[in-house]
């Protein structure tokens, strides 16, 4: 889950379960998160079940005992840690610790129980917008991992990167916490700083990123002509008004001369099922498959595209490891209904399908209930979808996150230097030979880059040179994709 969800009422039975994650968290209300297609939450720690004790020194079992004979130990464990532990524990914190630990005991990371605290937070962080630092996370295989980061975010911003694991936050350890509980850490006010421990594939050893929160935007389309005839159109997450802020878009196009659309949910992690219908409905013919639901013991039921507006132009697909559940549902039904290509890389693989129950106290749990196919009948979980054209991201989108609180200059030697050497050389100032050591040669390129920005040319990378230069990356990144280059030039070839 992110620092934010999405969710929505609704009388249709598809909705009434929650589908893969959401990402930015554009969302309504807790209770409202019965739509949401797989918020990324995670599991707590296990611990025991029991319910209550009496207060003499021998342990004495007061508990009501259930006709059902599998709920004895629990309820004796109850007594005999509220008997004989050496500290005081309340009732709510052992009734919230056993539910906790059945739910981890499923060893699905996309079911969860949020108690009081943990849901009034994701409470907060579901409203019009929230204040964090715009990262969807999950636990997996034990580990807090990044799904991606949110566009313009402050996460984007510092190349937080999918699958970046978070070790810890502030200096607390996030070894054996919830996605849940990890957000709570990571998430306050904006203008205030968290220093994330970020451990990174490649990477001999972890770095610490220190990010500056700030209120997370809530727009979640973006649309600009790529050229004089195809549109690059950004969905960032499947929200409650995403649909329409699409058809906005698309008509802002259209005046603008557009022919084609490259439809981009590269990094988007989810949302709505109801949005994720809504928009396939645009390119899928009425009548044809959208996705499947297998719920426990019962066949799989399709779901299926209806009439209305339908979009009569050549579009192309954006995907990569960061589009999931809702992403990949849209995906599955452009691919295999309509016969759109797609280009990128695979994207994440969640496959499930989550539907929430809230407690009168607040608290609230989140079961997976039931597997998505696509309208083929595939289960891409863990597996994700292979794109048509296959187009790899260039290697300088993955380099590190550099601090700009520690000077870099002649004579130091480290691999963050390497990757500064590595991110000059991207961005068109050449270092010399990128070997890790800040030589003469890479302290010309320093002043070449501090020239171009304004600043004094001391030759020392630190402070706003450093934001220069990871602010010249991200622009590089931007306009010089070679993913929606290469969904250009299909829509070119069809247009002909």
């Amino acid at each position: 889950m992110d620092e934010n969800n999405n969710s929505r009422n609704s009388d249709s039975p598809e909705e009434k379960q929650q589908a893969p994650a959401g990402r930015y968290l554009r969302i309504k209300p807790f209770f409202l998160l019965m739509l949401m297609f797989g918020l990324v939450l995670l599991t707590a720690g296990v611990t025991f079940f029991a319910l209550t004790v009496g207060e003499d020194k021998v342990v004495e079992v007061v508990s009501p005992k259930s006709d059902r004979g599998e709920f004895d130990k629990l309820y004796d464990a109850y007594d005999a840690v509220k008997e004989q532990y050496f500290e005081d524990v309340t009732d709510e914190e052992l009734v919230n610790g056993a539910i906790n630990g059945m739910v981890d005991a499923l060893g699905d990371p996309y079911s969860d129980y949020l108690d009081q605290t943990e849901a009034q937070h994701l409470n907060e962080s579901i409203s019009s917008s929230f204040e964090g630092i715009g990262a969807e996370i999950q636990e997996r295989n034990g580990k807090i991992m990044i799904v991606s980061p949110i566009k313009n975010s402050p996460a984007e911003k510092a190349h937080l990167q999918p699958d970046d694991v978070i070790l810890s936050v502030d200096g607390e350890s996030l070894q054996g916490k919830s996605s849940t509980e990890a957000v709570t850490l990571i998430r306050g006010e904006k203008g205030t700083d968290v220093t994330l421990q970020i451990e990174r594939a490649g990477l001999e050893e972890p770095i610490d990123v220190t990010i500056t929160r700030d209120v997370i935007p809530i727009e979640t389309v973006y649309a600009e002509m790529a050229d004089d005839e195809v549109a690059h159109i950004q969905i960032t997450s499947f929200s409650e008004n995403t649909f329409d802020e699409l058809l906005e878009a698309i008509e802002a196009m259209e005046k603008e001369g557009m022919k084609a659309m490259a439809i981009d949910v590269r990094q988007n992690p989810g949302g709505l099922l109801s949005t994720a219908i809504e928009i396939s409905n645009l390119f899928v013919e009425e009548g044809e498959g959208l996705f499947q639901i297998e719920e426990k013991g019962k066949k799989p039921q399709i779901t299926y595209a209806s009439g209305g507006t339908k979009v009569k132009m050549p579009v192309v697909l954006l995907i990569d490891g960061g589009s999931a559940s809702a992403s990949e549902i849209l995906a599955g039904a452009l691919m295999e209904s309509a016969g759109i290509r797609s280009v990128g890389e695979k994207s994440f693989g969640k496959g499930t399908v989550q539907s929430p129950q809230d407690f009168q106290d607040g608290s609230n749990l989140k079961l997976t209930t039931a597997k998505w196919l696509t309208p083929d009948g595939n289960w891409i979980h863990e597996k994700g979808i292979e794109p048509t054209d296959p187009v790899a991201y260039p290697e300088y989108v993955k380099l590190p996150y550099i601090d700009p609180k520690t000077p870099m200059q002649d004579g130091d030697t480290s691999m963050t230097i390497l990757s500064a050497e590595q991110m000059l050389e991207a961005v068109g100032h050449d270092p010399g030979e990128a070997d890790g050591v800040f030589d003469e040669a890479t302290a010309e390129a320093v002043r070449g880059l501090q020239a171009d920005a304004g600043l004094e040319e001391s030759g020392v990378l630190e402070g706003d040179t450093t934001f220069a230069l990871m602010d010249k990356l991200r622009e590089k990144i931007e306009t010089d994709d070679p993913m929606l280059k290469k969904a250009s030039e299909i829509l070119h070839e069809q247009l002909k």
